[in-house]
């Protein structure tokens, strides 16, 4: 047991004590009880992150859509969704005692208006689905946050994409984005790497090279723990 805890002590202790929110991984929005929608991502990111902020002397709680990943750390929480709307509550549950919240999911933007409760049946040639918006998640606890949290959020972009990742972190209230590139050959969904581009709230940019998510977890979380002394205290 010695051996085991000395194994996940923290080896940098510089976010002892703090409390994170990270959402990882896809949502699944059922369309009937055999089919869904979702998307390619594999929750790889937000897993090394979450790892990384533990290591480093954090409780993180992984809010997680469906992955085939597993963590070790024992600070880290698993919380298991499927759903947008699932995700959403679990996030409104927990954002207001986490200091700081890292939204690394990639939140479905639309679900079917109505789940049928039986199997559709292939029938003609088309098939209609009608689609309603889910819950902006970002939007939402961005309009919630306190002077004394820090919310970074992911921009997943094939055009425009600084513009459109500035514009996210404004409309949003984040503090800090994460801009990734489908362009960027080796990033993104499917890999075990990453290039990223971290813009912050005041202006500050800083460009990485391609490397395994790992260290890019390490580069995100250098970045924010620079941040954290900043904030406001909690009155």
């Amino acid at each position: 047991m010695l051996a085991m805890n000395s194994l996940f002590r923290p080896i940098n202790t510089d976010l002892t004590h703090l409390r994170v929110l990270l959402t990882a991984g896809p949502t699944q929005e059922a369309i009937d009880p055999v089919r869904y929608i979702s998307n390619h991502s594999t929750g790889k990111m937000g897993y090394a992150l979450a790892e990384v902020l533990a290591e480093r002397g954090a409780h993180v709680t992984l809010v997680s859509g469906p992955t085939q990943l597993t963590v070790g750390h024992p600070g880290i929480e698993v919380v298991q969704v499927k759903t947008a709307a699932q995700m959403y509550t679990a996030c409104l549950h927990y954002f207001p005692t986490a200091t700081l919240t890292i939204l690394a999911a990639a939140v479905a933007d639309y679900t079917p208006g109505t789940v049928a409760n039986k199997k559709i049946k292939k029938q003609g040639d088309t098939l209609t689905l009608e689609l309603v918006r889910t819950v902006d998640i970002a939007a939402r606890l961005g309009q919630q946050k306190r002077d004394d949290q820090y919310m970074v959020g992911f921009a997943l972009e094939t055009d425009n994409e600084l513009a459109n990742a500035q514009a996210k972190l404004i409309g949003k209230n984040l503090d800090l984005i994460v801009l990734n590139s489908l362009n960027d050959i080796g990033a993104a969904f499917g890999h075990d790497t990453n290039q990223v581009t971290l813009i912050h709230r005041h202006g500050a940019i800083h460009r990485f090279g391609l490397k395994d998510k790992r260290a890019v977890a390490h580069d995100i979380v250098d970045q924010v723990s620079a941040q954290l002394i900043h904030l406001q205290p909690h009155s």
